[in-house]
Protein backbone atom coordinates (compact mmCIF):
# COMPACT_ATOMS: atom_id res chain seq x y z
CA UNK A 1 0.00 0.00 0.00
CA UNK A 2 2.76 2.38 0.85
CA UNK A 3 4.24 2.26 -2.83
CA UNK A 4 1.12 2.95 -4.33
CA UNK A 5 0.77 6.03 -2.09
CA UNK A 6 4.07 6.94 -2.97
CA UNK A 7 3.76 7.17 -6.67
CA UNK A 8 0.66 8.62 -5.97
CA UNK A 9 2.43 11.72 -3.92
CA UNK A 10 4.98 11.57 -6.84
CA UNK A 11 2.68 12.30 -10.01
CA UNK A 12 0.62 14.77 -7.80
CA UNK A 13 4.01 16.15 -7.16
CA UNK A 14 4.41 16.33 -11.04
CA UNK A 15 1.29 17.88 -11.62
CA UNK A 16 2.07 20.46 -9.76
CA UNK A 17 5.27 21.11 -10.98
CA UNK A 18 4.70 20.93 -14.64
CA UNK A 19 1.53 23.56 -14.11
CA UNK A 20 4.31 26.12 -13.62
CA UNK A 21 6.57 25.00 -16.77
CA UNK A 22 3.10 24.72 -18.79
CA UNK A 23 1.49 27.89 -20.14
CA UNK A 24 -2.22 26.92 -20.08
CA UNK A 25 -2.20 23.98 -17.95
CA UNK A 26 -3.77 25.08 -14.44
CA UNK A 27 -4.28 22.85 -11.30
CA UNK A 28 -5.70 24.06 -8.28
CA UNK A 29 -4.53 21.74 -5.54
CA UNK A 30 -7.41 19.44 -5.13
CA UNK A 31 -7.52 19.35 -8.67
CA UNK A 32 -4.35 17.68 -8.75
CA UNK A 33 -5.02 15.45 -5.81
CA UNK A 34 -7.87 14.20 -7.75
CA UNK A 35 -6.41 14.35 -11.33
CA UNK A 36 -3.73 12.50 -10.40
CA UNK A 37 -6.16 9.72 -9.04
CA UNK A 38 -7.88 9.94 -12.25
CA UNK A 39 -5.08 9.99 -14.43
CA UNK A 40 -3.39 7.01 -12.88
CA UNK A 41 -6.65 4.90 -13.59
CA UNK A 42 -7.27 6.44 -16.53
CA UNK A 43 -3.33 5.26 -17.74
CA UNK A 44 -4.26 1.47 -16.07
CA UNK A 45 -7.54 1.35 -18.36
CA UNK A 46 -7.61 3.03 -21.26
CA UNK A 47 -4.29 3.74 -21.89
CA UNK A 48 -3.40 0.12 -22.92
CA UNK A 49 -6.50 -0.25 -25.47
CA UNK A 50 -5.28 3.02 -27.20
CA UNK A 51 -1.75 1.69 -27.48
CA UNK A 52 -2.94 -1.67 -29.21
CA UNK A 53 -5.48 0.18 -31.17
CA UNK A 54 -2.45 2.76 -32.54
CA UNK A 55 0.17 0.33 -32.61
CA UNK A 56 0.66 0.33 -36.56
CA UNK A 57 1.06 4.10 -36.20
CA UNK A 58 2.82 3.54 -33.42
CA UNK A 59 5.27 1.53 -35.16
CA UNK A 60 5.65 4.25 -37.88
CA UNK A 61 6.15 6.86 -35.51
CA UNK A 62 8.76 4.93 -33.59
CA UNK A 63 6.57 5.49 -30.54
CA UNK A 64 6.58 9.31 -31.16
CA UNK A 65 2.68 8.70 -31.38
CA UNK A 66 2.49 7.69 -27.29
CA UNK A 67 3.37 10.87 -26.67
CA UNK A 68 -0.36 12.06 -28.13
CA UNK A 69 -1.53 9.36 -26.78
CA UNK A 70 -0.84 10.80 -23.46
CA UNK A 71 -1.87 13.66 -24.25
CA UNK A 72 -5.71 13.13 -24.80
CA UNK A 73 -4.92 10.77 -21.48
CA UNK A 74 -4.40 14.35 -19.84
CA UNK A 75 -6.94 16.54 -22.08
CA UNK A 76 -9.56 13.48 -20.90
CA UNK A 77 -8.54 14.11 -17.27
CA UNK A 78 -8.90 17.99 -18.05
CA UNK A 79 -12.41 17.14 -18.97
CA UNK A 80 -13.71 14.98 -15.72
CA UNK A 81 -12.32 17.10 -12.98
CA UNK A 82 -13.18 20.67 -12.12
CA UNK A 83 -9.73 22.32 -11.17
CA UNK A 84 -7.79 20.50 -13.85
CA UNK A 85 -8.00 22.61 -16.53
CA UNK A 86 -5.86 22.76 -20.13
CA UNK A 87 -6.80 24.34 -22.67
CA UNK A 88 -5.76 22.96 -25.45
CA UNK A 89 -4.90 19.51 -26.76
CA UNK A 90 -1.39 20.35 -27.88
CA UNK A 91 -1.18 22.01 -24.46
CA UNK A 92 -1.99 18.46 -23.34
CA UNK A 93 0.50 16.76 -25.59
CA UNK A 94 3.50 19.12 -24.14
CA UNK A 95 2.23 18.67 -20.58
CA UNK A 96 2.35 15.34 -21.07
CA UNK A 97 5.78 15.31 -22.48
CA UNK A 98 7.14 17.61 -19.40
CA UNK A 99 4.90 15.48 -17.07
CA UNK A 100 6.70 12.32 -18.14
CA UNK A 101 10.14 13.55 -17.98
CA UNK A 102 9.41 15.05 -14.32
CA UNK A 103 8.20 12.13 -13.12
CA UNK A 104 10.53 10.05 -14.02
CA UNK A 105 13.23 12.34 -12.08
CA UNK A 106 11.21 12.08 -9.39
CA UNK A 107 11.16 8.36 -9.62
CA UNK A 108 14.87 7.85 -10.45
CA UNK A 109 15.80 10.27 -6.99
CA UNK A 110 12.95 8.06 -4.94
CA UNK A 111 14.80 5.02 -5.92
CA UNK A 112 17.93 6.46 -5.01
Amino acid sequence: MSGWLIRWFLSFVAIILTTYLVAGFEVTITGAIFGSLLLGIVNATIRPVLLLLTLPINLLTLGLFTLVINGFMLWLVGLLIRGFEIQTFWTAVFAALILMIISSLLNWLVRK
